[in-house]
Formats: C-alpha cells, sequence, structure tokens
C-alpha cells in the first residue's frame, strides 16, 4: 500500500494518531494530575483544528483540576 493510500485508510478509518481518542487521553495524562505535573504550566497543543482537537476538548475539560 502506498504512503498516500495509507494515510487516506488511516483517515478515513480514524484508527491513526491523527484521531487521538478522548478515552485514551484521558487514560495517560490521568496519571499525571495527581502529581501537579501541568501546575502553571502553559500547554501548547499542534493540532489542526482546537475545536475538533480532543487533546484541546482534554485540557479544557480539567482545566481547574490540572491547576
Amino acid at each position: 500500500m502506498s504512503g498516500n493510500k495509507s494515510l487516506s485508510t488511516a483517515k478515513k478509518n480514524k484508527e491513526d494518531e491523527f484521531y487521538t481518542q478522548l478515552c485514551d487521553i484521558e487514560n495517560e495524562l490521568g496519571k499525571y494530575t495527581e502529581l501537579n505535573v501541568f501546575k502553571n504550566k502553559t500547554v501548547i497543543c499542534n493540532c489542526d483544528d482546537p475545536f475538533e482537537s480532543n487533546f484541546t476538548l482534554y485540557f479544557l475539560m480539567h482545566f481547574n483540576s490540572l491547576k
């Protein structure tokens, strides 16, 4: 499968890091919430559309608890 076709298939099926699921983000980043790793930090999410990004959604939903 060519690289472009592979990426197109991944995008269509949403089975790639381009579409990281919110539950996966919560499972991974939730480990750091109690450690105050994000306290007083600026997090830059490099994404195409912040309104569609699950990383952006995670940080908005947990803004207060992450401090």
